[in-house]
C-alpha cells in the first residue's frame, strides 16, 4: 500500500485523538485543535462529533466538509517529508494541510498565524 492509498484508508476518528495528544503534550488544548478543524473545514462542534461517531475516513470527512477554507492554499511547508503546496492528490493535500496546522499549534505558533489571519 503506497502513501496515497494509506491516506484514503485512514479513519479520521482514529487520528483525531492523536492531534489532541500532540497539542496537549505541548501545552495547547483540544479547543484549539477543534478551532483549527472548524476553520479549515467549516464543521461546527456537532458536525465534527457526527464525523467521529460515524467513524468516517478522511476521504468522507473532507468530502462532507461544509466549507473548505479558501486560505488553505496559504499553508506552506514540509510535513511528514512532503511539501504540502506541491502535493498533487487533493485529499492527501487536505490531510497534510491539517497535519501541518496541528504541527504549528504544537510548536507554539500563535493561533492568528496558524489560521492565516
Amino acid at each position: 500500500m503506497n502513501h496515497t492509498e494509506k491516506i484514503y484508508a485512514l479513519k479520521f476518528f482514529g487520528v483525531y485523538p492523536h492531534y489532541i495528544q500532540k497539542a496537549e503534550r505541548k501545552g495547547r488544548s483540544k479547543a484549539e485543535v477543534d478551532e483549527i478543524i472548524f476553520w479549515l473545514t467549516g464543521y461546527d462542534a456537532a458536525a465534527l462529533q457526527d464525523q467521529i461517531d460515524r467513524q468516517t475516513t478522511f476521504e468522507t470527512f473532507f468530502a462532507e466538509a461544509p466549507a473548505f477554507h479558501p486560505n488553505a492554499s496559504k499553508i506552506k511547508g514540509v510535513i511528514c517529508g512532503y511539501r504540502v503546496e506541491d502535493l498533487e492528490d487533493p485529499l492527501v493535500q487536505k490531510v497534510r494541510y491539517l497535519d501541518k496546522l496541528i504541527d504549528e499549534l504544537a510548536k507554539g505558533k500563535a493561533m492568528e498565524k496558524i489560521l492565516r489571519a
